[in-house]
């Protein structure tokens, strides 16, 4: 019969599903490698950005409009393997 009493401020991580932090422990082991995340999962590159748009949300932070592309970040993932030429053309004409 104890009761502990006090003001606690929880992380924004605890106001996440068990299925979303599952991604996140998946997300952090891949080191952000979205190939890598695509494959520990089983799932296709949109599904892995949905995903992240969905936890992005959850946390509170409001996400970069369509055309708010980052072109040298779709750049980088493309020289790093993380996404392929059709999905950088794809990321690049939501602009």
């Amino acid at each position: 019969h104890t009761t502990i009493e006090n003001e606690f401020e929880l992380s924004k991580l605890a106001s996440l599903s068990s299925d979303q932090l599952h991604f996140v422990e998946v997300f952090l082991t891949c080191r952000g490698n979205i190939k890598e995340v695509e494959k520990e999962l089983g799932v296709s590159y949109p599904t892995v950005r949905g995903k992240l748009t969905d936890i992005i949300t959850s946390l509170g932070y409001v996400e970069k409009k369509k055309n708010e592309v980052d072109e040298k970040k779709v750049v980088s993932m493309l020289e790093n393997g993380e996404i392929t030429a059709e999905e950088a053309i794809k990321l690049l004409k939501e602009e």
